[in-house]
C-alpha cells in the first residue's frame, strides 16, 4: 500500500487528501443549494450576496499578512455555522439564508483549490499554490 505524500514545504496538503478536501468543497457547495432550494431562499439575494465574501480580498491592499487574516476569517466555517445555528435556533430566516449562502461560497471556494491562505501571499493555501505561486514550484 502506497503512502499519500507529505504537505509540501508551505504545508498544503497534496495528493489523495488535497483531492478529498476538494470534494468536500464540492459537497458542501451543492449541499448548500439544495438547502436553499428547499428552504425557498431567493435567488436574486442568492446571486447578490455569493460572491460577497471575496470583498474581503481587499485587505490585501495593507499587505499580504493581513489580507490572509481577514480572508480567512471569511473564508473559514466558524461564523456562517455560527449563524446557520442560530437562524435555525431562533428561527430567523435571514439568518439562514445568509449562512446557507456564505458556506456555499465557502464550498465553491474550495472546490475550485482556493484554501485558507498563509502569509506568504495570496497564492499560498493549504490546499496548494495558486496562480502566479503556483507556477514558481
Amino acid at each position: 500500500m502506497s503512502e499519500s505524500p507529505a504537505p509540501d514545504s508551505t504545508g498544503a496538503v497534496t495528493g489523495g487528501v488535497r483531492i478529498l478536501l476538494r470534494l468536500e468543497g464540492l459537497t458542501l457547495l451543492l449541499g448548500m443549494v439544495v438547502l436553499y432550494a428547499a428552504w425557498g431562499g431567493s435567488w436574486w439575494i442568492f446571486l447578490v450576496l455569493f460572491l460577497a465574501p471575496d470583498l474581503s480580498f481587499l485587505a490585501y491592499l495593507a499587505d499580504a499578512e493581513i489580507g490572509a487574516v481577514f480572508y480567512n476569517a471569511v473564508h473559514s466555517y466558524m461564523i456562517p455555522v455560527a449563524l446557520l445555528t442560530l437562524g435555525f435556533g431562533f428561527a430567523g430566516p435571514l439568518t439562514l439564508s445568509i449562512a446557507m449562502i456564505w458556506l456555499a461560497h465557502i464550498g465553491f471556494d474550495r472546490a475550485l483549490g482556493y484554501g485558507l491562505k498563509y502569509s506568504a501571499g495570496f497564492g499560498f493555501t493549504h490546499l496548494g499554490r495558486i496562480g502566479r505561486a503556483a507556477k514558481q514550484v
